[in-house]
């Protein structure tokens, strides 16, 4: 029999990003409700959330773009990661005063959250990844990254970049390269089912294990009616942040509004006015926020951006998909998906209202691919989810 561990105090770090917290509620009121002292490291904008799972918020100061301004991230990969060490850095000496004399057990961290393996080493504690995207792979460097950041570290601003991020963790007594610091951890719970990863075969699962969708009931998002009569039920959204696409949610319009038993939830964000759509036929419910998981959980078919969170959540509940990514690990995850069998990848500069509702009604009118879905959901529902992350997390503070 395994003894329970005594209660500890784990402190949680991430950015002010739903993609990057939403994963990790769920682990965190698990850690709570089994008696731990949970303190989660968090921009303001943020802490409300964090408070109800029963997490302590500890607020610092950032200097990240918010999903309220996704173009403030400009457009080259120099412009996308030099952010991140610019907060850190910054926000390092807020978080040290933060925990001055409350020193935690264990250190839980987002990819992005630089300064948290800094201060673990600081502390002596172990440090655990909690992963809401895809993992490195063995070979990933040479496959991926080295071709992907090649011009970059030959750049003289590249170069200045890498020199600041080592100089700053030398500062701390790291003697970890910044790329290793990054994307080869210790330890890492992945919190994305297994489908979703490419070459799952190949990465180090004594590093990183998969617990899936960690997704709880979610009921403090609200619920959702299906109408009554509704034949089938269609959910389109693009997230959080990459939503600012008015042509887009015009060709769903137009694709979908007064198709014969269709009902249509689309959600157009906060940066489109409804207005901007023209004409909304009655089967079409404009939202700029919905439950999402509440309406897929009732949902025929799903258009998303294939971002980590939306693609998990149409694998849990079986949902065929119509991914139309808009950046970063999402091009990625629409082939990922429909190399499942479960989705069509549409490249936004080929979406029409004709291919929108051609590749709906292909995925949904096909046994196979319901079959499919259900062998995927059913797998994911095996691999633990939230409690198992919590038994592993426990078992690091052994």
């Amino acid at each position: 029999m395994t003894a329970t561990p005594r209660p500890a105090h784990i402190a949680m770090f991430s950015i002010a990003a739903h993609g990057h917290v939403n994963p990790s509620l769920e682990v965190i009121r698990e850690l709570v409700a089994r008696g731990h002292r949970v303190s989660y490291a968090i921009p303001a904008s943020f802490a409300e959330k964090v408070a109800a799972t029963g997490a302590t918020p500890v607020v610092y100061t950032s200097t990240l773009p918010t999903d309220d301004d996704p173009d403030a991230w400009g457009t080259e990969l120099i412009d996308n990661v030099e952010p991140f060490l610019r907060d850190a850095i910054q926000a390092l000496p807020q978080l040290a005063a933060a925990f001055d004399g409350d020193r935690p057990d264990l250190v839980l961290h987002d990819i992005t959250a630089y300064p948290a393996p800094v201060l673990a080493h600081r502390w002596g504690v172990p440090s655990v990844g909690l992963w809401p995207n895809l993992v490195p792979w063995e070979g990933y460097e040479e496959e991926v990254a080295e071709p992907m950041f090649a011009e970059l570290k030959a750049s003289e601003r590249g170069k200045a970049y890498y020199t600041r991020f080592e100089n700053w963790l030398a500062e701390h007594g790291v003697d970890t390269h910044p790329d290793r610091l990054i994307a080869r951890p210790r330890r890492a719970l992945v919190l994305i089912p297994r489908a979703l990863q490419p070459h799952a075969d190949r990465v180090d699962e004594s590093v990183f294990t998969f617990v899936g969708a960690c997704q709880g009931d979610r009921a403090d998002q609200g619920e959702w009616q299906r109408p009554a009569d509704a034949e089938k039920v269609l959910l389109v959204s693009l997230g959080s942040a990459f939503t600012k696409q008015p042509d887009f949610y015009k060709a769903c319009v137009s694709a979908f509004g007064d198709l014969p038993g269709w009902h249509v939830v689309l959600q157009i964000g906060a940066f489109v006015d409804p207005s901007e759509l023209g004409e909304i036929p009655a089967n079409v419910d404009v939202r700029s926020w919905v439950p999402q998981l509440a309406i897929l959980k009732q949902a025929d078919a799903f258009i998303t951006h294939a971002g980590a969170g939306g693609s998990q959540e149409g694998l849990a509940t079986g949902t065929p998909m119509v991914a139309v990514p808009q950046a970063v690990d999402q091009f990625g995850n629409a082939d990922m998906l429909q190399s499942l069998g479960v989705a069509r990848h549409l490249p936004m500069e080929e979406v029409t209202a004709e291919r929108l509702r051609e590749a709906v009604l292909s995925l949904v009118d096909d046994p196979e691919v319901a079959v499919r879905a259900e062998e995927i959901r059913k797998r994911m529902a095996d691999e633990g989810g939230a409690p198992r992350a919590a038994d592993l997390i426990e078992a690091e503070l052994g």
